[in-house]
């Protein structure tokens, strides 16, 4: 029955994810029909025509797409960081990886020289004219190369001020420690590097107004590997659910593995957050509301949760253009006022269960 169960929800999942992406390719500043009228008929406008194909092909269907592949990102990236951290709270950036994660992008920006023109350039360049197979992409993997290392060493200084991951309270204490102490080094970096700031706002902000091809395939085969490596380490936090001295007793390697699953956490949320800005709470809600319709092991879990976590974007990112048009919201700005919503109410409705219990 749970398998049978686990199978329904990929499957919804899948279909919802096919018909989020056909209503994001029909949702932005120029109307549908204005673009349906051209492609029927090519022969009356030529002009036209072209431009309608380069607004589907070049710009909402790579967008759409590419909301998916960071939103599944996230929402692995925090299926894995629950699991690693025993904590239903755990977010990809509760460790600070996303402070990380903008420290990182800061420095190759001011390190580019170009700033805020660099980016817009190479954010551009995914977009209309260029192709996927332009120099655009290393500008891609260096901001992502950039964020990664940013976020593992965020990661990382987090475990080693909390001495590990036994303590809960302080292992939050010093992922705050350590969100506060990058991100003013991050406005360091921008006060010393003011041709960056309007790059950076964009970011913090979260968009995927100029995620192109490029960016697609990057994300894509990140995805890829991140979730056949947590996959292949699903058996270690189903033992570390259980405590680290039942995982160990269970013959696991804990300790290495462990350290894998922190490389995943942190590529997975290093190329997301390079990609399209900071994003909040899509990576916290998505492993939830798998966990509200189904319980099941990691393995399925995790794949389950990234799954979720592109639906919740592409449908935030769909919203995002759609609710104001012919302006447009920053995708970041709406996850978080509808994921903090979300909290609250989770919060709330656990109080209730408590005080009946009690009762």
């Amino acid at each position: 029955m749970m398998q049978a169960r686990v199978w329904w929800l990929v499957w919804a999942g899948v279909l919802g994810a096919l018909a989020l992406v056909a209503l994001g390719i029909c949702v932005g500043s120029a109307g549908l029909e204005n673009l349906i009228g051209p492609l029927l008929n090519p022969a009356q406008d030529p002009q036209q025509t072209v431009v309608a194909e380069q607004i589907i092909w070049q710009i909402r269907l790579p967008r759409t797409l590419g909301a998916w592949a960071a939103g599944a990102l996230l929402g692995l990236a925090g299926a894995v960081a629950q699991g690693l951290f025993r904590n239903p709270l755990a977010d990809p950036y509760l460790l600070g990886s996303a402070s990380g994660a903008s420290l990182g992008v800061a420095l190759a920006l001011a390190a580019l020289g170009g700033g805020a023109g660099m980016l817009g350039g190479s954010m551009m360049n995914g977009g209309v004219a260029v192709s996927v197979f332009s120099s655009s992409l290393w500008v891609r993997l260096g901001l992502t190369g950039a964020a990664f290392l940013g976020a593992v060493f965020a990661v990382m200084l987090t475990l080693v001020l909390s001495r590990g991951v036994g303590h809960t309270l302080r292992l939050l204490l010093a992922g705050v420690v350590v969100g506060v102490v990058l991100g003013a080094m991050t406005h360091l970096v921008l006060l010393f590097s003011p041709e960056s700031l309007q790059a950076m706002q964009a970011f913090m902000l979260g968009s995927t107004a100029f995620v192109g091809w490029t960016s697609c395939v990057l994300m894509a085969s990140v995805w890829g590997v991140c979730v056949l490596a947590a996959w292949l380490q699903a058996r270690v936090l189903d033992g570390l659910s259980l405590g680290d001295a039942t995982a160990i007793s269970l013959g696991l390697p804990v300790a290495p593995m462990r350290a894998a699953l922190v490389a995943v956490l942190a590529l997975a949320t290093g190329t997301a957050v390079a990609q399209t800005g900071l994003i909040a709470f899509v990576g916290l809600a998505a492993p939830h509301l798998v966990r509200s319709v189904v319980k099941t092991t990691h393995a399925y879990l995790m794949l389950l949760s990234s799954l979720m976590g592109g639906v919740l974007l592409v449908a935030a990112d769909t919203l995002a253009r759609g609710l104001m048009a012919p302006q447009e919201l920053p995708v970041g700005m709406l996850t978080a006022v509808v994921g903090g919503g979300y909290l609250l109410w989770l919060m709330h409705r656990s109080s209730n269960l408590g005080v009946g219990r009690a009762a």
